[in-house]
């Protein structure tokens, strides 16, 4: 009795073990699958986590720009029979950083003073310095008229503005900037800073203009 039951037993083993390897490989694969979930949403939290410390961190360290105001501007030589050539061209601007935890490399600070957009007088006022949180740094500059001349066609117009008191100018600061957050900088930036006044016939700038803010732009 049982040899006749043999056959039946060897056709259905090769069955029960594939349905065996076949439940294994479906657990196998559900574990991968969840582990890889658990790995990704790991992953996803983590970045998420890094972002919004890196966006914290740059609302509370993000570097503002310098302020510039003109507080004074002389040119006493404006009225002469000859012109101002040779004769002083002084300034002083105060440059405010307003961070709190930010400081600022300068290269050297160049200025120039423009007449109807001729130049009459331009050099280097400032070497390189940094500046650190929180301060105001003072620039005095002073510079020495080129111009213009009795023979430029500039020159009546130029007289008649200075005879009425009403000399407009332009004064432009070029220099190139840093800024130093904790320990590292930032790449350098181009800096322009224009501060536009007007003089009166003593070369003073007019009270209205003394002490307002310039532009700065990169």
């Amino acid at each position: 009795m049982s040899s006749a039951y043999q056959p039946s037993y060897t056709t259905y083993q090769p069955q029960h073990q594939s349905r065996r390897r076949y439940y294994a490989s479906r657990v196998k694969e559900s574990l991968t699958s969840r582990f890889a979930k658990c790995l990704c949403s790991f992953l996803l939290t983590l970045l998420l986590i890094v972002g919004v410390i890196i966006f914290v961190l740059w609302l509370s360290l993000r570097p503002h720009r310098p302020h510039f105001h003109l507080s004074s501007f002389s040119a006493p030589g404006l009225a002469q029979s000859t012109g101002p050539v040779n004769s002083a061209l002084s300034f002083n601007i105060t440059d405010r950083n307003s961070n709190g935890k930010i400081g600022i490399y300068y290269d050297s600070i160049y200025a120039s003073v423009f007449y109807n957009d001729k130049e009459m007088g331009s050099g280097p006022v400032l070497f390189p310095f940094y500046q650190p949180p929180k301060n105001t740094t003072v620039i005095l500059g002073t510079l020495t008229a080129t111009g213009p001349t009795t023979t430029d066609s500039a020159w009546d117009q130029f007289s008649a503005d200075v005879a009425a008191g009403q000399l407009k100018l332009n004064l432009k600061l070029t220099s190139v900037i840093r800024f130093k957050v904790k320990l590292w900088d930032t790449h350098q930036h181009r800096m322009h800073v224009e501060c536009d006044f007007t003089v009166g016939k003593d070369g003073n700038i007019l009270s209205q203009y003394a002490d307002e803010r310039c532009t700065l732009y990169f």
